[in-house]
């Protein structure tokens, strides 16, 4: 099946892009695409999901975390399991990208896959796989994954930054 593009939503000193319609049962997998995000402040990105339609961002959510990242001068690199980032049971916001910087070339960019969100039989499955600038001289890999835990089906997904705004970069959703 063709991959079809429903929204796209381009930042402006956002607080939030928010994706409170077109989650249905049309498509099994939301493909949602990040690109090219800037923050107002060193910030984190970060996601949260809604069964009704955006009014409450308080899915409970369990989730692992790791990354890689490299320095500049490929001198230093590591691959980081983030237990800080992990989310057990909770409705908190989950980290995509740790750690954006905002300098004028900092950024981030990647995509977050959803799994089968109007299904109310089974919880819900998410992925995620992002790259951003974590400081001057190094480059993040970030890896997520998780359920959502709730048989509700999600109909609405929330991203932002844990402090400061998204002052530009855009943020698209897919179908399949």
């Amino acid at each position: 099946m063709a991959l079809t593009k429903i929204a796209e939503t381009a930042a402006s000193t956002s607080s939030a892009i928010a994706f409170t319609s077109d989650i249905n049962s049309t498509y099994k997998l939301y493909i949602f695409k990040f690109i090219a995000l800037h923050p107002s402040a060193n910030a984190s990105f970060t996601v949260n999901f809604s069964t009704d339609g955006g009014s409450n961002y308080n899915v409970s959510k369990t989730t692992s975390t790791f990354y890689q990242y490299n320095n500049e001068a490929a001198d230093s690199y590591a691959l980081t399991y983030l237990t800080s980032d992990d989310l057990g049971s909770s409705t908190a916001y989950q980290i995509l990208m740790n750690s954006i910087q905002n300098a004028t070339d900092g950024n981030g960019s990647g995509y977050m896959l959803l799994y089968n969100p109007s299904n109310t039989t089974y919880f819900k499955h998410f992925s995620s796989n992002a790259q951003n600038m974590m400081n001057a001289a190094n480059i993040a890999n970030n890896y997520v994954g998780g359920f959502l835990e709730t048989t509700s089906a999600i109909n609405a997904v929330n991203f932002k930054m844990d402090s400061g705004t998204i002052d530009a970069g855009t943020i698209e959703m897919w179908g399949q």
